[in-house]
Protein backbone atom coordinates (compact mmCIF):
# COMPACT_ATOMS: atom_id res chain seq x y z
CA UNK A 1 0.00 0.00 0.00
CA UNK A 2 1.47 3.13 -1.56
CA UNK A 3 1.63 6.33 1.79
CA UNK A 4 -1.07 8.26 -0.70
CA UNK A 5 -3.64 4.98 0.10
CA UNK A 6 -2.89 5.40 3.72
CA UNK A 7 -3.30 9.18 3.78
CA UNK A 8 -6.64 8.37 2.21
CA UNK A 9 -8.00 5.92 4.56
CA UNK A 10 -7.09 8.22 7.85
CA UNK A 11 -9.90 8.89 9.62
CA UNK A 12 -10.45 13.18 10.73
CA UNK A 13 -10.71 13.86 13.73
CA UNK A 14 -14.70 14.29 14.65
CA UNK A 15 -15.71 17.52 14.97
CA UNK A 16 -16.75 16.80 18.78
CA UNK A 17 -13.27 16.15 19.67
CA UNK A 18 -12.28 19.30 18.16
CA UNK A 19 -14.71 21.55 19.53
CA UNK A 20 -14.16 19.69 22.93
CA UNK A 21 -10.37 20.84 22.21
CA UNK A 22 -11.44 24.35 21.31
CA UNK A 23 -13.23 25.15 24.10
CA UNK A 24 -10.40 23.92 26.90
CA UNK A 25 -7.97 25.93 25.09
CA UNK A 26 -11.00 28.86 25.51
CA UNK A 27 -11.11 27.68 29.22
CA UNK A 28 -7.06 28.35 29.81
CA UNK A 29 -7.01 31.43 27.72
CA UNK A 30 -9.67 32.67 30.42
CA UNK A 31 -8.21 31.78 33.57
CA UNK A 32 -4.64 32.92 32.00
CA UNK A 33 -6.31 36.30 31.24
CA UNK A 34 -8.33 36.14 34.74
CA UNK A 35 -5.03 35.77 37.04
CA UNK A 36 -2.74 38.59 35.13
CA UNK A 37 -5.34 40.68 35.50
CA UNK A 38 -5.62 39.92 38.89
CA UNK A 39 -1.63 40.07 39.09
CA UNK A 40 -2.57 43.50 38.55
CA UNK A 41 -4.93 44.70 40.58
CA UNK A 42 -2.88 43.46 43.36
CA UNK A 43 0.30 45.09 42.55
CA UNK A 44 -1.99 48.42 42.04
CA UNK A 45 -3.53 47.65 45.49
CA UNK A 46 -0.06 47.77 47.04
CA UNK A 47 1.25 50.49 45.52
CA UNK A 48 -2.01 52.45 46.14
CA UNK A 49 -1.33 51.62 49.68
CA UNK A 50 2.24 52.12 50.28
CA UNK A 51 1.86 55.81 47.99
CA UNK A 52 -1.49 56.61 50.30
CA UNK A 53 0.62 56.11 53.77
CA UNK A 54 3.35 58.41 52.23
CA UNK A 55 1.04 60.82 51.27
CA UNK A 56 -1.03 60.73 54.41
CA UNK A 57 2.02 60.88 56.66
CA UNK A 58 4.27 63.63 54.54
CA UNK A 59 2.03 65.61 52.35
CA UNK A 60 0.85 67.61 55.76
CA UNK A 61 4.14 68.45 56.87
CA UNK A 62 5.30 69.15 53.41
CA UNK A 63 2.54 71.28 52.32
CA UNK A 64 2.88 73.08 56.37
CA UNK A 65 6.47 74.16 55.76
CA UNK A 66 6.74 74.56 52.22
CA UNK A 67 8.89 77.13 51.53
CA UNK A 68 11.36 76.52 54.41
CA UNK A 69 11.15 72.36 54.72
CA UNK A 70 12.77 73.00 51.18
CA UNK A 71 15.11 75.81 52.08
CA UNK A 72 16.40 74.18 55.17
CA UNK A 73 19.33 72.05 56.23
CA UNK A 74 19.20 68.81 58.01
CA UNK A 75 19.18 68.93 61.52
CA UNK A 76 18.80 66.95 64.63
CA UNK A 77 15.45 69.04 66.12
CA UNK A 78 12.79 67.23 63.43
CA UNK A 79 10.93 70.81 63.50
CA UNK A 80 13.71 72.38 62.06
CA UNK A 81 14.88 69.94 59.97
CA UNK A 82 14.69 70.34 55.79
CA UNK A 83 15.87 68.93 52.72
CA UNK A 84 18.09 71.49 51.36
CA UNK A 85 21.70 69.68 50.67
CA UNK A 86 20.14 66.68 49.95
CA UNK A 87 17.69 68.04 47.53
CA UNK A 88 20.63 69.34 45.66
CA UNK A 89 23.18 66.71 46.15
CA UNK A 90 20.25 64.49 44.38
CA UNK A 91 20.30 67.24 41.98
CA UNK A 92 23.86 67.13 41.23
CA UNK A 93 23.81 63.17 41.14
CA UNK A 94 21.26 63.40 38.43
CA UNK A 95 23.19 65.83 36.27
CA UNK A 96 26.80 63.94 36.53
CA UNK A 97 25.23 60.39 35.91
CA UNK A 98 23.39 61.58 32.99
CA UNK A 99 26.91 63.86 32.00
CA UNK A 100 28.83 60.22 32.25
CA UNK A 101 26.24 57.60 31.58
CA UNK A 102 23.92 58.84 28.59
CA UNK A 103 26.68 59.74 26.07
CA UNK A 104 28.53 56.36 26.99
CA UNK A 105 25.56 54.30 26.59
CA UNK A 106 24.12 55.87 23.50
CA UNK A 107 27.66 55.54 21.54
CA UNK A 108 28.13 52.00 22.92
CA UNK A 109 24.46 51.21 21.60
CA UNK A 110 25.05 52.47 18.15
CA UNK A 111 28.35 51.08 17.86
CA UNK A 112 27.32 47.73 19.07
CA UNK A 113 24.01 47.57 16.93
CA UNK A 114 24.65 49.18 13.51
CA UNK A 115 28.16 48.80 13.16
CA UNK A 116 29.95 45.91 14.97
CA UNK A 117 30.25 42.51 13.16
CA UNK A 118 28.60 39.58 14.28
CA UNK A 119 31.76 38.03 15.89
CA UNK A 120 32.04 36.11 18.71
CA UNK A 121 33.66 38.53 20.68
CA UNK A 122 30.45 40.94 20.29
CA UNK A 123 28.42 38.05 21.01
CA UNK A 124 30.17 37.71 24.19
CA UNK A 125 29.35 41.77 25.28
CA UNK A 126 25.86 41.20 24.05
CA UNK A 127 25.60 38.34 26.84
CA UNK A 128 27.71 40.34 29.23
CA UNK A 129 25.87 44.11 29.19
CA UNK A 130 22.71 41.71 29.42
CA UNK A 131 23.41 40.12 32.67
CA UNK A 132 25.30 43.29 34.23
CA UNK A 133 21.71 44.86 34.03
CA UNK A 134 20.51 42.60 36.53
CA UNK A 135 23.25 42.50 38.99
CA UNK A 136 22.11 44.10 42.33
CA UNK A 137 23.63 47.81 42.95
CA UNK A 138 25.11 46.54 46.02
CA UNK A 139 27.80 44.92 43.65
CA UNK A 140 27.97 48.34 41.46
CA UNK A 141 28.88 49.84 45.39
CA UNK A 142 31.50 47.67 46.22
CA UNK A 143 33.18 47.55 42.71
CA UNK A 144 32.84 52.08 42.93
CA UNK A 145 34.40 51.46 46.82
CA UNK A 146 37.27 49.96 45.09
CA UNK A 147 37.52 52.27 41.73
CA UNK A 148 36.12 55.90 42.24
CA UNK A 149 37.00 55.99 46.13
CA UNK A 150 40.36 54.49 47.36
CA UNK A 151 42.00 53.76 43.54
CA UNK A 152 40.58 57.57 41.60
CA UNK A 153 41.23 59.60 44.66
CA UNK A 154 43.67 61.86 43.37
CA UNK A 155 40.79 62.39 41.08
CA UNK A 156 37.46 62.44 42.79
CA UNK A 157 38.76 63.46 46.03
CA UNK A 158 37.73 60.07 47.85
CA UNK A 159 33.97 59.86 49.23
CA UNK A 160 32.77 62.51 47.26
CA UNK A 161 29.61 63.63 44.81
CA UNK A 162 32.00 62.88 41.69
CA UNK A 163 32.36 59.01 42.94
CA UNK A 164 28.79 59.44 43.44
CA UNK A 165 28.04 60.09 40.19
CA UNK A 166 29.90 58.16 38.47
CA UNK A 167 28.91 55.28 40.54
CA UNK A 168 25.77 55.69 40.15
CA UNK A 169 26.79 56.19 35.84
CA UNK A 170 28.29 52.60 36.26
CA UNK A 171 24.88 51.37 37.49
CA UNK A 172 22.50 52.42 34.38
CA UNK A 173 24.84 52.04 32.05
CA UNK A 174 23.50 48.97 30.16
CA UNK A 175 20.13 50.06 31.37
CA UNK A 176 20.66 52.70 28.43
CA UNK A 177 23.29 50.20 26.13
CA UNK A 178 20.05 47.85 26.17
CA UNK A 179 17.39 50.43 25.53
CA UNK A 180 19.55 51.68 22.86
CA UNK A 181 19.81 48.44 21.26
CA UNK A 182 16.55 47.68 21.67
CA UNK A 183 14.87 51.14 19.93
CA UNK A 184 17.34 50.69 16.76
CA UNK A 185 15.88 47.03 15.99
CA UNK A 186 12.68 48.70 16.29
CA UNK A 187 13.92 50.72 12.94
CA UNK A 188 13.06 48.93 9.46
CA UNK A 189 15.80 47.77 7.43
CA UNK A 190 14.10 49.19 4.85
CA UNK A 191 15.50 52.37 5.75
CA UNK A 192 19.04 51.66 6.00
CA UNK A 193 18.83 49.91 2.68
CA UNK A 194 17.46 52.96 1.06
CA UNK A 195 20.06 55.27 2.24
CA UNK A 196 22.15 52.86 1.25
CA UNK A 197 21.08 52.75 -2.11
CA UNK A 198 21.80 56.45 -3.44
CA UNK A 199 25.02 56.05 -1.92
CA UNK A 200 25.08 57.21 1.64
CA UNK A 201 27.75 55.86 4.13
CA UNK A 202 26.83 53.74 7.48
CA UNK A 203 27.15 56.42 9.30
CA UNK A 204 25.68 59.12 7.41
CA UNK A 205 22.75 56.55 7.23
CA UNK A 206 22.86 55.78 11.20
CA UNK A 207 23.30 59.75 11.89
CA UNK A 208 20.31 61.27 9.33
CA UNK A 209 18.02 58.25 9.40
CA UNK A 210 17.62 55.45 11.85
CA UNK A 211 19.00 57.90 15.01
CA UNK A 212 16.11 60.46 14.88
CA UNK A 213 13.46 57.65 14.52
CA UNK A 214 14.50 55.62 17.27
CA UNK A 215 15.49 58.80 19.53
CA UNK A 216 11.85 58.35 21.31
CA UNK A 217 12.85 55.14 22.81
CA UNK A 218 16.17 56.16 23.44
CA UNK A 219 15.25 58.83 25.62
CA UNK A 220 12.27 56.79 26.80
CA UNK A 221 14.94 54.36 27.74
CA UNK A 222 17.15 56.57 29.34
CA UNK A 223 14.89 58.48 31.44
CA UNK A 224 13.58 55.67 33.08
CA UNK A 225 17.25 54.48 33.82
CA UNK A 226 17.56 58.02 35.73
CA UNK A 227 14.78 56.93 37.10
CA UNK A 228 16.13 53.98 39.07
CA UNK A 229 19.24 55.82 39.54
CA UNK A 230 17.42 58.52 41.89
CA UNK A 231 16.56 56.31 44.26
CA UNK A 232 19.41 54.41 44.40
CA UNK A 233 20.62 53.80 48.20
CA UNK A 234 23.13 51.19 48.92
CA UNK A 235 25.61 52.21 46.49
CA UNK A 236 25.68 55.42 48.06
CA UNK A 237 26.02 54.03 51.56
CA UNK A 238 28.52 51.59 50.15
CA UNK A 239 30.85 54.85 48.64
CA UNK A 240 30.22 56.73 51.82
CA UNK A 241 27.46 59.56 51.71
CA UNK A 242 27.38 61.12 54.49
CA UNK A 243 23.64 60.33 56.50
CA UNK A 244 24.09 64.35 57.26
CA UNK A 245 25.39 67.32 55.79
CA UNK A 246 25.05 70.93 56.18
CA UNK A 247 26.07 72.61 53.09
CA UNK A 248 25.71 72.09 49.36
CA UNK A 249 27.49 69.72 47.37
CA UNK A 250 29.06 71.13 44.98
CA UNK A 251 31.26 74.58 46.69
CA UNK A 252 32.76 76.88 44.47
CA UNK A 253 34.83 76.32 42.69
CA UNK A 254 33.01 73.70 40.51
CA UNK A 255 35.93 71.41 40.84
CA UNK A 256 36.74 71.10 44.20
CA UNK A 257 33.02 71.34 45.11
CA UNK A 258 32.89 67.98 43.04
CA UNK A 259 35.08 66.44 45.01
CA UNK A 260 33.17 67.76 48.63
CA UNK A 261 31.39 65.03 50.74
CA UNK A 262 27.63 64.99 49.50
CA UNK A 263 24.09 63.24 50.98
CA UNK A 264 20.96 62.61 48.71
CA UNK A 265 17.62 62.71 49.51
CA UNK A 266 17.23 58.70 49.62
CA UNK A 267 20.36 58.51 52.03
CA UNK A 268 18.33 61.32 54.33
CA UNK A 269 15.17 59.51 54.37
CA UNK A 270 16.90 56.38 55.33
CA UNK A 271 18.49 58.53 58.08
CA UNK A 272 15.17 60.20 59.61
CA UNK A 273 13.05 56.41 58.73
CA UNK A 274 15.57 54.77 61.43
CA UNK A 275 14.69 56.73 63.92
CA UNK A 276 12.27 56.19 66.42
CA UNK A 277 10.34 59.77 67.12
CA UNK A 278 7.13 60.44 64.92
CA UNK A 279 8.63 63.83 63.66
CA UNK A 280 11.37 62.02 61.93
CA UNK A 281 9.15 59.53 60.41
CA UNK A 282 7.24 62.34 59.10
CA UNK A 283 10.14 64.17 57.59
CA UNK A 284 11.18 61.03 56.00
CA UNK A 285 7.53 60.76 54.41
CA UNK A 286 8.22 64.22 53.57
CA UNK A 287 11.36 63.59 51.56
CA UNK A 288 10.07 60.75 49.86
CA UNK A 289 6.93 62.84 48.80
CA UNK A 290 9.84 65.14 46.84
CA UNK A 291 11.29 62.12 45.57
CA UNK A 292 8.07 61.35 43.90
CA UNK A 293 7.74 65.07 42.66
CA UNK A 294 11.37 64.73 41.24
CA UNK A 295 10.70 61.83 39.64
CA UNK A 296 7.12 62.38 38.06
CA UNK A 297 8.98 65.95 36.63
CA UNK A 298 11.82 63.79 34.80
CA UNK A 299 9.06 61.19 33.93
CA UNK A 300 7.15 64.10 31.98
CA UNK A 301 10.11 65.45 30.45
CA UNK A 302 10.81 62.29 29.00
CA UNK A 303 7.67 62.38 27.62
CA UNK A 304 7.18 65.68 26.38
CA UNK A 305 10.91 65.04 24.50
CA UNK A 306 9.27 61.98 23.01
CA UNK A 307 6.08 63.43 22.28
CA UNK A 308 8.06 66.29 20.73
CA UNK A 309 10.29 64.19 18.56
CA UNK A 310 7.56 61.82 17.02
CA UNK A 311 5.81 65.13 16.06
CA UNK A 312 8.96 66.87 14.29
CA UNK A 313 9.66 63.49 12.62
CA UNK A 314 6.26 63.05 11.31
CA UNK A 315 6.29 66.66 10.01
Amino acid sequence: MTQIDQVDQSTPASPSRFQANLAQRYRADQIFQTAALLSVLIALFVLIMLLGDVFITGFPRFIQDFPSFLLSYPSRRAAQAGILSPLVGTIWLLILTGLFAIPTGVGAGIFLEEFAANTRLARLIEINIGNLAAVPSIIYGLLALQVFVRWMEPITGGRSVLAGGLTLALLILPIIIVATREALRSVPNSIRQAGFAVGTTRWQVVRDHVLPIALPGILTGTILALSRAIGETAPLITIGALTFIAFLPPLSPIIEGLRSPFTALPIQTYNWISRPQPEFQNNAAAAIVMLLIVLLLMNATAIYLRNRTQKIRND
